[in-house]
């Protein structure tokens, strides 16, 4: 009985360990050449709650390494992910052929983007590697130059590496383009034995048209930022001239991460040879990832509902159209700092706008990171700490929240993640318009009158329906 009891403490122990319930099982880097396929599989990894996407850095092959770089970085800015460090590996001699339906490809608008003030690559994953203890799996979607340069160079990226994982036909595949790239990276990489490597194949083996008319439909009706770029794309004419648009290459390396079974695998020394073997559980899956139904959101909850009928009368006219500008996300936190706060009230909401644009900018998931509040303790510019906890998981009982009280108070916070910083401010304008209106009917009717708070309740709705998060804060890097 006593050896039972130590085994069931020991399975309990190592539950607890690896059920951690915010912690992604997957921190990625992925190293890009700007192929469309790079695109799709790119935003499935940015979409799951399961993968943590630490940088992308960028090397030549289907594009240059500058048009890739304008490829990435227009699409995380156009996913609010600006705070994901993307770097440029310029020491690769190969000429890339630019293929036109990859170069005409649009991911974001490229307005200000400027590639030659890039950094380098091998700075941003020594950063990333040296900020993340967790043991990392590098993506190689399209050369192995960048994986072999740190291999070779790069001691502390060595050690952090646990897995490669390539994009391509096969280990014996030299007439592939992605091999012939670097061939000699590529020979690194697959005769090395410190670290191990999965080769993971297109789905050309199941199907030479993965993306049918039914399935981009599912996918655009998945409703999320990514299921809509991805969907988009195929409305293009560039996806239209070219049959290689409706291949699936590069998103199933995804798949493989988040789900091995899809795929059958082959083991030849420390390389590891994966081919897709189930297509209709691949496009299953393929959407579960691009929805971000990877791993569930809550603890406790299995969802807050969209339906109207949910909640008090006056919210009835505001639950869709808030969920449809603003993402669940920021409806959820709202709806859950709002009963912690026993109140729906202007700041706590911006709190929740503005903790959800963290997250959203670093692309973390929640008690990622620190926050540093300067709202101070006294409502109702401090309430807006109680939105801040909600959306971004930063509270005080994890050791995560801290309140400045020393003036000048304002609705400003410090998020630290990874070593980077950024403030986040409620635009001045607002702020005032806000504290402005609050002190006029506190003046008139009084904290004690139900009026006030009635007004402060009509008040928080209509703002929180028109202000855009996007829009009403100054983001500044510390």
């Amino acid at each position: 009985m006593k050896r039972f009891f130590l085994a069931l403490t020991s399975l309990l122990i190592c539950v607890a360990v690896s059920a951690h319930p915010w912690k992604p099982s997957n921190y990625v880097i992925v190293d890009t050449d700007g192929g469309i396929d790079d695109m799709r599989a790119i935003s499935m990894l940015l979409a799951s709650r399961d993968v943590r996407v630490l940088a992308i850095t960028v090397s030549p092959g289907t594009l240059s390494s500058d048009s890739a770089y304008v490829k990435v970085k227009s699409m995380l800015n156009s996913y609010f992910h600006e705070g994901i460090p993307v770097g440029i590996n310029r020491d690769v001699k190969f000429k890339s052929p630019n293929f036109e339906n990859a170069a005409v490809a649009v991911w974001g608008s490229s307005t200000a983007i400027d590639p030659l003030k890039a950094p380098d690559a091998v700075e941003v994953i020594l950063e990333m590697v040296s900020a993340e203890s967790t043991p990392i799996r590098f993506i190689s979607l399209g050369g192995l130059s960048t994986a072999s340069h740190i291999l070779k160079n790069e001691e502390l990226a060595k050690k952090q590496i646990r897995e490669f994982i390539w994009s391509a036909d096969s280990v014996n595949d030299t007439k592939g383009f992605n091999y012939n790239i670097d061939k000699s990276a590529a020979n690194y990489i697959l005769e090395q034995t410190d670290i191990p490597v999965s080769i993971v194949s297109r789905a050309d083996v199941l199907s030479k048209q993965f993306y049918n008319n039914t399935f981009i439909g599912s996918i655009l009706s998945c409703g999320t930022p990514y299921s809509k770029k991805v969907a988009g794309y195929f409305s293009s004419t560039t996806a239209m001239s070219h049959p290689f648009s409706y291949t699936a290459c590069d998103e199933m390396v995804p798949l493989f991460v988040h789900y091995p079974d899809l795929f059958t695998k082959k083991v030849s020394g420390s390389v590891t040879e994966y081919t897709p073997n189930d297509l209709i559980g691949l496009k299953e899956k393929y959407l579960a990832i691009i929805s971000g139904e990877t791993v569930a959101p809550n603890q406790v909850i299995q969802t807050i509902p969209a339906d109207p009928s949910f909640y008090m009368e006056d919210l009835h006219p505001y639950v869709e159209q808030i969920i449809e500008k603003y993402g669940r996300d920021e409806w959820t936190s709202g709806i859950i700092a709002s009963e912690l706060h026993r109140h729906l009230g202007i700041f706590a909401i911006i709190g929740v706008k503005m903790g959800t644009r963290a997250r959203e900018y670093f692309n973390t998931g929640v008690d990622e990171f620190t926050a540093k509040t300067y709202a101070g303790s006294t409502p109702p510019l401090s309430c807006m700490n109680d939105g801040i906890q909600v959306s971004t998981g930063a509270t005080p009982g994890h050791g995560l929240l801290f309140v400045n009280n020393e003036p000048p108070l304002s609705a400003s916070v410090d998020f630290t993640y990874l070593n980077r910083v950024i403030r986040i401010s409620l635009k001045p304008e607002l702020e005032q318009q806000i504290s402005a209106e609050l002190r006029e009917i506190n003046f008139i009717y009084g904290l004690d009158s139900n009026i006030y708070w009635e007004l402060v309740r009509q008040k928080t709705l209509k703002y929180w329906l028109e202000f855009d998060r996007h829009e009403i804060f100054n983001i500044e890097e510390l």
